[in-house]
């Protein structure tokens, strides 16, 4: 169930919608919420109002991410319970500091902090070093994203950013999409970057069918190329635990790592 972003609807069809999205039948998300189906299937049809316990209940049965919780709270008649606060807000200073540390150490490998539609945050001195090799990179951020914010899924796909310069394209487009396309189920920003990157001319026809359940490798590297620079990284990504805060609970760090010897051997020169 595909809605605005912030749309408020009737409890039940939300609900239903956010349970199918997660390919749950009603008895599947019965025994996650330790409620009846019977109890379920009237809180779906409108039958039955939740109480404020029980919508929590469901989302954490559901794995919702906190800014749903708070629209399936309101949506039910109830007052959202997470915050949320601009990363410069002066009480998310301590997390601000922390994702400076955890960027900063990573050094001389890359290091970008992103919120949940690939938005870059923040990134550590290695970043434009590293990708600057590939060529001017504010002039690529122009390109692509304007005066907008800087999205790394639209820099990464978009024929005039890093799209001609990834050699292994076929091999980690469709695991890159397939990611992204699940965490838009939750994300309505996020399927709104997802679609735009989708009619991006020149993206092969094959990238536009993403498979959900695709298998994926353990660890898959992103093959840049340009000239006779060759750089094979692959990434990890951290997430704050237990947040309690919709911002916190939506930022991410990739961090980059040399997927072989002679990758580690460039970005060890180039920060030399």
């Amino acid at each position: 169930m595909n809605l605005p972003a912030g749309e408020i609807v009737a409890f039940g069809p939300l609900l239903r919608g956010c349970r199918r999205a997660r390919k749950l039948s009603q008895l599947d998300l019965a025994v996650h919420a330790e409620v009846s189906q019977r109890h379920l299937s009237f809180l779906e049809s409108g039958r039955a109002q939740p109480s404020r316990e029980m919508v929590l209940q469901l989302a954490q049965a559901l794995d919702l991410p906190l800014r749903e919780r708070n629209r399936l709270l309101l949506c039910a008649g109830f007052a959202g319970v997470y915050h949320e606060r601009t990363l410069e807000a002066a009480d998310m200073q301590p997390a601000r500091e922390a994702l400076e540390i955890l960027i900063r150490h990573h050094e001389p490998f890359p290091a970008i902090v992103l919120d949940r539609a690939w938005n870059q945050l923040m990134h550590n001195a290695a970043v434009p070093r590293v990708f600057g090799a590939l060529g001017d990179m504010e002039q690529m951020w122009k390109r692509v994203c304007g005066d907008g914010p800087r999205n790394v899924l639209k820099l990464t796909l978009h024929a005039e950013g890093l799209r001609p310069f990834i050699a292994n394209l076929d091999e980690i487009a469709p695991p890159l999409l397939a990611r992204t396309a699940h965490e838009a189920l939750s994300h309505p920003e996020t399927q709104m970057v997802l679609d735009e990157v989708l009619r991006y001319p020149g993206l092969p026809r094959s990238f536009r069918s993403i498979d959900l359940k695709q298998s994926r490798l353990p660890v898959l590297p992103t093959h840049f190329k340009v000239g006779p620079l060759s750089l094979k990284l692959f990434s990890m990504m951290t997430t704050f635990g237990t947040p309690l805060d919709v911002t916190t609970d939506e930022l991410r760090v990739e961090s980059f790592f040399p997927a072989d010897a002679d990758s580690e051997s460039l970005l060890r020169k180039l920060a030399s």
